[in-house]
């Protein structure tokens, strides 16, 4: 028989809610760990007293009592699990795993049993419905009645919130029925009184979350917040980690307290407990209590009179009371040297600490997210500036969050945490041997500073001291291109180095016109391959061999009517997913012959594509030649073109000489002897004389003569 059972999925019920998780069974005891908060219960194999199978609304469940009076409930199993439990029960716990079912009869009359933190109501000997006493937040008496109040279930709809039971006079003298129903249900129910004195009060502690000053009082089972609007009483048992976090200006530090319920003020929930303290705040505490009672309670962890830190204080109290290791930044160091990176999460701007075990972002709002509950994380680029990078972190359950902002000086630091953690990071995928290696039913809070932690830091410094020695990180090489000083200068060079061209040729006006038409010119040139470049990109070839199909795709395409069919008004989607889960449920030897298939599909695309390779390098080979052809006639007309541009130049050079002994005369200038008629004549005439070819040699002698 094998040493351990595991189950996926099954479902814990916790203060009237169904919590999914991991179950495992072994020779030790049983654990069982949360998906949602990653908290672990842990039941010894020795503290079994018994185990209950039933039928309940999800399949069957488990219900195991504990010596201590401790019940636990999981559902989610299926019927034909029962035989393997019940032999490994019988083999690792010595326990028979009773069958009991619920009673379903309708009755509302039976008899009440009380049984460590339960209440059964039993008709008979079968239970109709059991109370975990725990969730129970009031209980009142009245004449023959007796009325429980429930605590809210925030991840229900709807929340059962109060029972009344009937509880009918007995005979005996001296005995109230009622009131020892109620004092039954008051010694097991989560009901908070402060009784007694604070064992310490901290004053005007400042809270970011909730947002205010706080006194906070601290009782042997519970915390009260007490401020100026609001009271909070929160139990040790719904902390469920303690963080000490640094802030970045190394003056100030941040005390988490992650809390499972979380605390209530209207419709807002706080599942995290944030408070700031200054480095430089000192205190000198005075437990109410005496030494004996000091030594024997907190053994050793706390004293009498301890001064010190503020922040020390606090956490030191809160570690012996609620009994919870206290989380502290790793070896993670920014490039400015802090355990931390400033960044934006949704609206507001706070720190996110890489711990050794998971993130913590703080402020507004909170956010904590385990290794073990990440699916992937992803490098994208900055949406507003190439200065900054955004991180993201996608989990198993889907949920995401967009850490935007970052600096990209911390790009290469945060990538190797990130590597060395062996997350899988999007778009480079999970290389064999970066298999996350932690344990995924070992609980989630980090340990304190050891051996261990300190060699990592000094790797960590060692790696830090070769990454500034050898060049900057991938992630810096894509922006080093960005350097505006660099491309202004560039500009002023090349208007600078047309300037003094232009300003050799000549003076005045003449040099301006010069200086316009080369900016004009060069401007042009450079702007045409950019016009050109898209039009050079080469298309699809329509008559290129299409690709082969794998062989997913071509048993798909074969077995897409009859999944159709098999399945009438199936959409896309739900087709889609229909037809991996058949893919994945095919035999081996089934699958051979789909392989085959392709194997033979890409065979002939390869075939195919020889032909037709040989085939487009003749055609370009054609091509070329043609356009070799169409080049040299056109230098062939260009050249003629020059020849006919120098002759009209020579001839409009000659032109301006032979009028300047004329008087310069404007084309609006009318003489007072002239009509308009024998003017527009002369005009044409000239017209005619500056577009004929230019005079002989033997026109212009006569002319002088």
């Amino acid at each position: 028989m094998a040493d351990t059972l595991e189950f996926n999925e099954i479902y814990q019920e916790v203060k009237g809610s169904m919590n999914d998780g991991r179950l495992r069974l072994s020779r030790q005891g049983v654990i069982f760990k949360n998906s949602k908060t990653g908290k672990v219960d842990n039941i010894q194999a020795s503290e079994l007293a018994e185990g209950v199978w039933r039928r309940v609304a999800l399949g069957h469940g488990l219900k195991l009592l504990t010596k201590n009076g401790h019940v636990y409930k999981y559902d989610g199993f299926r019927e034909s699990e029962f035989d393997k439990l019940s032999d490994f029960f019988k083999a690792h716990y010595c326990l028979e795993l009773a069958e009991k079912d619920l009673c379903v009869k309708g009755w509302n009359w039976g008899t009440v049993r009380f049984g460590g933190q339960l209440l059964s109501f039993d008709i008979g000997e079968q239970p109709v419905f059991e109370i975990p006493l725990s969730n129970v937040s009031q209980c009142t008496t009245g004449k023959n009645e007796v009325t429980l109040e429930f605590h809210q279930n925030d991840d229900a709809e709807v929340s059962l919130m109060e029972v009344r039971f009937y509880v009918p006079p007995t005979q005996e003298d001296g005995v109230d029925p009622v009131e020892a129903f109620a004092q039954n249900v008051l010694s097991k129910a989560d009901v908070i009184q402060a009784t007694g004195d604070a064992i310490c009060i901290f004053r005007e502690l400042q809270c970011l979350t909730p947002r205010g000053r706080y006194d906070i009082r601290i009782y042997p089972t519970f915390l009260h917040l007490h401020g100026k609007t609001f009271d909070y009483k929160i139990p040790y048992t719904t902390v469920l980690r303690l963080f000490l976090l640094p802030h970045k200006d190394q003056r100030q530090m941040f005390f988490v307290i992650s809390l499972d319920p979380p605390i209530k003020q209207g419709q807002t929930r706080y599942h995290f407990l944030i408070l700031l303290f200054s480095k430089d705040e000192d205190i000198s505490l005075t437990l109410n209590m005496n030494e004996e009672e000091v030594e024997k309670r907190f053994e050793g962890r706390l004293t009498k009179n301890m001064s010190g830190s503020l922040y020390e204080m606090v956490s030191r109290v809160m570690k012996a009371l609620v009994n919870r290791k206290i989380t502290v930044p790793g070896n993670f160091q920014g490039h400015s040297g802090a355990q931390c990176i400033t960044c934006s999460y949704k609206a507001s701007s706070g720190l996110l600490y890489p711990l050794e075990r998971g993130f913590i972002y703080v402020h507004k709002p909170p956010v904590h997210i385990r290794f073990d509950e990440i699916s992937f994380v992803n490098f994208a680029r900055g949406t507003t500036t190439t200065r900054s990078f955004d991180f993201e972190i996608e989990t198993k359950q889907g949920t995401q969050y967009t850490f935007s902002s970052i600096e990209r000086e911390e790009y290469g630091k945060l990538f190797d945490f990130v590597n060395a953690k062996k997350l899988n990071i999007k778009n480079r995928g999970l290389k064999e041997g970066m298999k996350q290696s932690y344990d995924e039913y070992a609980d989630s809070d980090e340990d304190q500073h050891d051996a261990y932690l300190e060699r990592m830091k000094e790797e960590g410094k060692i790696r830090e001291e070769n990454a500034n020695d050898s060049s900057d990180g991938s992630g810096e090489e894509t922006d080093e291109s960005f350097n505006p000083g660099e491309e202004d200068d560039d500009v002023a060079e090349e208007f600078d180095s047309n300037a003094s061209a232009s300003s050799s040729s000549g003076d005045g006006d003449s040099d301006r016109e010069d200086k316009k038409p080369a900016k004009k010119a060069k401007i042009v040139k450079d702007r045409k391959p950019r016009k050109k470049q898209p039009e050079s990109k080469k298309g699809k070839d329509p008559n290129a061999p299409k690709r082969p199909m794998s062989a997913y795709m071509l048993w798909l395409n074969a077995s897409r009517e009859k999944i159709k069919s098999d399945h009438p008004g199936i959409s896309i989607t739900d087709l889609s997913k229909k037809a991996g889960e058949l893919w994945k449920a095919m035999s081996k030897e089934k699958k051979e012959e789909w392989d085959r298939k392709a194997e033979d599909a890409r065979r002939d695309y390869e075939k195919a594509m020889k032909e037709y390779s040989v085939g487009s390098k003749a055609d370009s080979h054609r091509g070329e030649r043609s356009k070799k052809k169409k080049k040299k006639q056109e230098k062939q007309v260009k050249g003629k073109g020059d020849k006919k541009g120098a002759a009209s130049k020579s001839s409009s050079s000659k032109s301006p000489a032979k009028g300047m002994s004329d008087s310069f005369k404007s084309k609006e200038f009318v003489s007072s002897d002239e009509s308009s008629s024998a003017e527009s004549k002369k005009e044409d005439s000239e017209d005619e004389g500056a577009a004929s070819p230019p005079p002989s040699s033997e026109d212009s002698a006569s002319g002088s003569d």
